[in-house]
């Protein structure tokens, strides 16, 4: 007997074998697709739209030339200057290249005001007493146009936050408007006449500068294609020409750049939106 059950259950065991491998294959035929062409990588275009304020703004001591009928006579600087602390708003365009990687091409826009002070060693008029100097307060409101093209490094996403690191380099152009020259008299060794004297303006100059910009900050997604950008943003815009001459200057021979600025040192908190197109 055991001779003949012992075929059987070779038989029986094989069966079992032959069924597991049959629904192994079903299972296989069966089980869900699994993607691995890379879909959850961000890539694509996206535009984007941002606010900034400037919570401090440096901006040097502005110089100018003094101008007599022999020729220049003295430079000059502001000794203090004073800069509003302006708002910015711009847009741009970028790609995303991965998780990682994505630059973009911005526009800013903002404006402000300088206000400040200089004293020249030499007196407002020949009615002043020797020992008394001229002084001016000025005052000029400028606007500026920034171009700029960032690269920026996302460092991972963490409870929902994908901080960055960034930077940037581009061109900045600055109008400014007249500035004006308020003389008054300054004590010395002399008593000043208490005269008034008359203000004086000089017309505005606009130049193309060399800026460049380093950022830090975290998006957060607010729906699956738009995100809100918060950061940090220092930028740094070189100097150049302020004002001219001022008409009495011209009339006796005086031309071209009177006045300098020393361009704009800023650090704005900056707020934005990332609309992506994937």
């Amino acid at each position: 007997m055991f001779r003949r059950i012992a075929p059987l259950g070779i038989a029986v065991f094989a069966g079992l074998l032959a069924t597991g491998a049959l629904a192994s294959d079903l299972d296989i035929i069966n089980a869900p697709e699994i993607d691995v062409s890379g879909s959850a990588i961000s890539e694509g275009w996206y535009l984007r739209g941002d606010l900034g304020y400037s919570g401090w703004m440096k901006g040097g001591k502005p110089d100018y030339k003094t101008f007599a009928s022999g020729g220049v006579t003295s430079q000059e600087s502001f000794d203090s200057a004073r800069f509003s602390k302006p708002f910015s708003y711009g847009a741009g365009v970028g790609y995303q290249f991965n998780n990682f990687l994505r630059t973009d091409l911005t526009t800013d826009f903002f404006n402000g005001t300088l206000n400040g002070g200089s004293n020249v060693a030499r007196r407002c008029s020949a009615s002043e007493p020797v020992g008394t100097s001229c002084s001016y307060s000025h005052e000029a409101d400028y606007s500026a146009t920034n171009i700029m093209a960032n690269g920026y490094i996302d460092l991972g996403t963490y409870a929902g936050f994908t901080p960055y690191l960034g930077a940037g380099a581009g061109v900045t152009y600055v109008r400014w408007d007249d500035t004006s020259f308020n003389p008054y008299c300054k004590n010395g060794t002399g008593t000043c006449s208490g005269t008034d004297y008359v203000n004086d303006k000089a017309e505005g100059e606009d130049s193309w500068r060399f800026t460049y910009a380093l950022m830090a900050g975290a998006s957060v997604d607010l729906t699956n294609r738009i995100k809100l950008d918060v950061g940090y943003r220092y930028s740094d815009t070189a100097g150049g020409k302020m004002f001219k001459y001022r008409p009495a200057e011209q009339d006796i021979g005086a031309s071209g750049t009177k006045g300098r600025d020393d361009g704009f040192q800023k650090h704005e908190i900056r707020a934005g939106i990332r609309i992506t197109t994937w």
